[in-house]
């Protein structure tokens, strides 16, 4: 029946190997009580776990039933161990969360025994064990010699040829030890029980064969089969027929193993109901995202406030901006406006269509453009003219200011701010784009903000009421408003309150708990806050070398405090206040500092030792040792993505057929990532990048998606793939409405993205999925010739006119390519409120789409939580013949349901806050606005929440399945 042939083990053990097992060789009858003696570290377990096909052996042979396992898959060890073999464990191995007939069921739905028949079964088992009566109890309600007996019941339920006992009596006392073995040994009458036991009283008591290891090696054998020496199998007479092989095939399949979604579900959906609080948490958070959206969706038309007007001294505020990568919006606005002229020719006795979509993109790519800023400021800078027309010119750079502030409890980021993120507001990517906003003249998150380097506008413009103005880049000031009071944002900000009070306010409030927020004022001197100290640690001392690639040491909070304290010094040696007649100020947060800083900060960040390891090699990624994608070995993928792109290749023919050969041509290029393909008409590859830059979309894909959230519900499948059939009537007439030129783009935005999802699939994990450039801007390098920005600051209206007549000079001088395009805030702000406002609602939908998407990240987090906490389930599971399949299923089926609760409770609490967002509309103003959100929208999300949860499970789920089920059930 089972036979060990010469079975050897060995493990690796760092530079050496371990041999558990020295050429075991045992013959066993069908039915016999075996126990295996010998001192602990001789091989008993190991070889336990060899019989049970929980572990390989290295060498030698396994023959069940004269049948060789040498050359067994996962799937035939899988089937091995849920038929064959019933488990008992020294420690029981009952899954707690679960009760004592779904344990002992639990082996039978792997099986695909029918429901009523597996209750029958195990009701059984149970009754068979002397629990009939316990059959509803969790395993923690239950002694020991009980807990044993499910697992017996659970052993036998599928009644297996074989039952392994590993200590089965270890954790019991002597009267249950004694009822434990007394049913082994009445079970041992028709079955084979194999027994691992240091107790040599109970093995001669009631085993009738006792095998004893010492160092590997069998010494003894109280009754050996045949005194050990088996004859040899004999070969069958012929070579098996097709029809015996078929039906081998078809026995195969019938014992296969596989667990149901719907188990999954339910082990998942009670393990969940064991942390309830937890999950209602992780749900919570996962469904901020949904709120967001959802509330955008629902009152996104509601917005129509702007600023009236601007006066001459804003203009301290609002400079003249020149970016890397910009767009004449006066130009775009001029344009559209010129061809809504000329298209409104016509009679009005009939309604036109209007097509302003297309007329916004094409203009967009008309005019956006990558700026030379390296040339135009060395044009600046010798320029002396612009000295008498400006206030100051000030340039930016990418390089983070990261600040800290030093305290007994330990260090706190000052600067980027995380006070909004850590309330619950915002998304860390959310605070970002306010950064950027405030250090574009828009009101940011951050306090900290560059001053003017004009001590004579600042004079005209504050008043220092304590200190002095800094004369070095490592001294700041500090801001009051006119009635020398500082805002409590910049007071938790600077951590002059305690920010951790905040944390995860906003959430607590919507969950409707009662808040309470430090209200009093605190009064403070002078002196006290000119005591400020900060440091300032450049980003690439966030990283430490380790294994040949730089790590990201930010979460290691004894790393953090040494950088640091290795930090520059900071001080506040002034307080300024805002004079009394000035109607701007040109600081735009609380503390003010140098343009030097930045410099001093450039030049660190530049010599750092990581940054220089990079541009060293330009062609590795110093984060994961990985090679950059390039062109030259994008070839070597293509195998890969083009069978990864099959899936894609019926939508792109039909799109295919619908356009003419030139336009086909252009697709295939774009299909095959060829970047000398030709470009839309009007545009040049410059432009075509800086389009993507402009509009917020790192690739076509990205913008694709972006237009597609802006036409709502229409099917863009049907645009790329010609069956216009699911379409309304009202989306038919606006896709008439499209010029052939507007119809390719979109079609050609949707391919992009097919052709990148698929591009990174075929390349996961062989190049790094970031590039050089990238790279650089994390660590915060930057040239100082080579500006991030450049911002103009005009003495008056009538020196922004002669400013803007140098730029055009300028231009005049230069090449098409080097041509500089600007920004001029007080023009926009006068004449496209409206375009303004509508993008904000844009950009806001985006990042709550961002925020929800953060959120699916971090409910794979706490998914990876509950793998490790769910270690022993994982191999309790593998122990009575689960897959990895199923193993990962149980985890995917965690994630479903989470993403799923998320999603309800987001579009429940939203249907909630609409009620009282109609009543403070209609209280406000006198718009009809009421917010409502579509059920198919609602359903939508609900959708998108459980997708988004489902693909942040997977690596989770793959990594619960490759676990080793040996090293699982161990696990405590």
């Amino acid at each position: 029946m089972l036979s060990l042939k010469d079975i050897k083990k060995d493990y690796v053990v760092g530079d050496s190997t371990v041999s558990a097992l020295k050429g075991v060789s045992i013959d066993f009858r069908e039915n016999e009580f075996v126990s295996i003696l010998g001192p602990s570290g001789c091989g008993k377990t190991t070889l336990l776990n060899i019989i049970g096909g929980l572990d390989r052996y290295t060498s030698g042979d396994l023959n069940i039933n004269g049948k060789s396992t040498k050359d067994f898959k996962d799937c035939d060890w899988d089937s091995y161990r849920n038929h064959s073999i019933g488990f008992v464990f020294q420690s029981y191995n009952l899954i707690p969360h679960q009760t004592v007939l779904s344990n002992v069921e639990l082996a039978l739905t792997l099986s695909g025994v029918s429901k009523s028949e597996r209750r029958e079964r195990a009701v059984k088992a149970l009754e068979q064990v002397g629990l009939g009566d316990q059959l509803h109890k969790k395993p923690n309600q239950m002694s020991g010699g009980q807990m044993q007996r499910v697992a017996i019941a659970r052993a036998l339920v599928n009644e297996p040829d074989i039952l392994l006992a590993d200590e089965p009596t270890g954790a019991l006392d002597t009267e249950t030890s004694v009822q434990i073995m007394e049913l082994l040994k009445s079970i041992s009458k028709d079955k084979l029980i194999i027994m691992v036991t240091h107790n040599p009283e109970l093995a001669m008591k009631y085993s009738s064969r006792i095998i004893k290891l010492l160092d590997g090696k069998v010494i003894d054998d109280s009754d050996p089969l045949d005194k050990n020496v088996v004859e040899p199998i004999k070969k069958p007479e012929k070579e098996p027929t097709k029809a015996d092989k078929k039906a081998a095939k078809k026995e195969r399949k019938k014992l296969k193993t596989s667990m149901s979604f719907l188990t999954a579900l339910s082990l998942s959906r009670n393990n969940l109901m064991t942390k309830k609080a937890r999950t209602l948490l992780t749900s919570f958070a996962g469904s901020i995202g949904i709120i967001g959206i959802a509330l955008i969706l629902s009152i996104s038309n509601g917005v129509q406030l702007y600023i009236d007007q601007v006066q001459s001294d804003t203009l301290s505020s609002y400079p003249l901006q020149i970016t890397k990568t910009t767009a004449s919006i006066g130009e775009i606005m001029n344009t559209m406006a010129k061809n809504h002229e000329d298209s409104a020719n016509h009679d009005k006795d009939k309604v036109y269509s209007q097509n302003a979509m297309g007329e916004m993109i094409n203009t967009l790519m008309e005019e956006t453009k990558v700026n030379n800023l390296e040339k135009f400021k060395k044009y600046l800078d010798d320029n002396s003219d612009l000295k008498d027309l400006t206030s100051d010119v000030q340039y930016t750079y990418a390089t983070t200011l990261n600040v800290f502030t030093e305290s007994d409890s330990g260090v706190m980021q000052v600067n980027p701010s995380t006070l909004l993120e850590d309330m619950g507001y915002m998304s860390s990517t959310q605070m970002e784009a306010m950064s950027m906003s405030g250090s574009m003249g828009g009101m940011g998150t951050d306090v900290w903000s560059e001053m003017i380097d004009n001590e004579e506008l600042i004079d005209k413009q504050y008043d220092v009421i304590a200190g002095r103005l800094p004369e070095k880049y490592n001294e700041v000031v500090l801001v009051v408003d006119k009635n020398n009071e500082i805002n409590d944002y910049v007071l938790y900000s600077l951590g002059l309150l305690d920010p951790s009070s905040l944390n995860g306010i906003v959430r607590r409030a919507m969950a409707g708990e009662d808040i309470s927020v430090d209200s009093k004022q605190h009064v403070y001197t002078y002196d006290e806050l000119l005591d400020l100290k900060f440091k300032v640690v450049p980003t690439p001392d966030f990283y430490k070398k380790k294994d040949g690639v730089w790590e990201d040491m930010t979460g290691d909070e004894s790393y953090m405090k040494k950088a640091v304290a290795n930090g520059t010094e900071i001080s506040v040696v002034g307080i300024l206040r805002p004079d009394e007649d000035a109607s701007s100020a040109s600081i735009s947060g609380a503390i003010g500092y140098r343009h030097d800083l930045m410099t001093y900060l450039i030049d660190e960040v530049d010599n750092s030792e990581i940054v220089k390891e990079q541009i060293a090699n330009p062609d590795i990624d110093v984060f994961t040792g990985l090679k950059f994608k390039t062109d030259e070995n994008a070839a070597d993928t293509d195998s890969s993505s083009e069978t990864v792109s099959d899936s894609t290749a019926d939508t792109e023919s039909k799109a295919d057929e619908t356009a003419d050969s030139s336009d086909t041509d252009k697709k295939a290029g774009l299909v095959a990532g060829d970047s000398s393909m030709e470009i839309p008409e009007g545009m040049t590859e410059e432009q075509y990048k800086a389009l993507m830059e402009q509009s917020g979309a790192s690739d076509t894909g990205e913008l694709a998606d972006m237009g597609m959230n802006a036409m709502g519900s229409m099917d863009m499948s049907a645009i790329q793939g010609g069956d216009m059939s699911s379409l309304t009537e009202t989306q038919k007439k606006y896709i008439a409405s499209l010029s052939d030129e507007q119809l390719e783009l979109m079609k050609q935005m949707l391919k992009e993205q097919s052709d990148t999802n698929a591009d990174q699939l075929a390349n996961s994990g062989k190049y790094s999925t970031s590039n050089y450039d990238n790279n650089m801007k994390t660590l915060g390098y930057s040239v100082v010739e080579d500006p991030d920005s450049i911002n103009i600051y005009p003495v008056d209206f009538a020196s922004k006119e002669k400013i803007i007549d140098i730029i055009d000079d300028y231009n005049d001088s230069v090449g098409e390519e080097d041509k500089i395009e600007y920004t001029d805030y007080v023009g926009l702000m006068m004449s496209s409120i409206t375009s303004i406002i509508n993008a904000i609602g844009y950009v806001l939908i985006a990042f709550v789409a961002i925020s929800l998407v953060v959120s699916s990240i971090m409910i794979g987090i706490i998914t990876y939580i509950s793998v490790l906490e769910r270690t022993k389930e994982i191999g309790i599971l593998r122990s009575i013949g689960a897959s990895k399949r199923d193993i990962s299923r149980v985890f995917n089926a965690e994630t479903v349901i989470v993403g799923f609760v998320a999603g309800a409770l987001g579009i429940i609490i939203s249907y909630l806050l609409t009620i009282p967002i109609n009543m403070i509309i209609a209280h406000l103003t006198d718009v009809p606005i009421r917010a409502s959100i579509p059920v198919s929208a609602a359903v939508i999300l609900i959708a998108i929440s459980v997708c988004l949860t489902l693909i942040a499970g997977l690596f989770p789920s793959r990594v619960a399945a490759k676990k080793d089920p040996v090293i699982a059930l161990r696990t405590e």
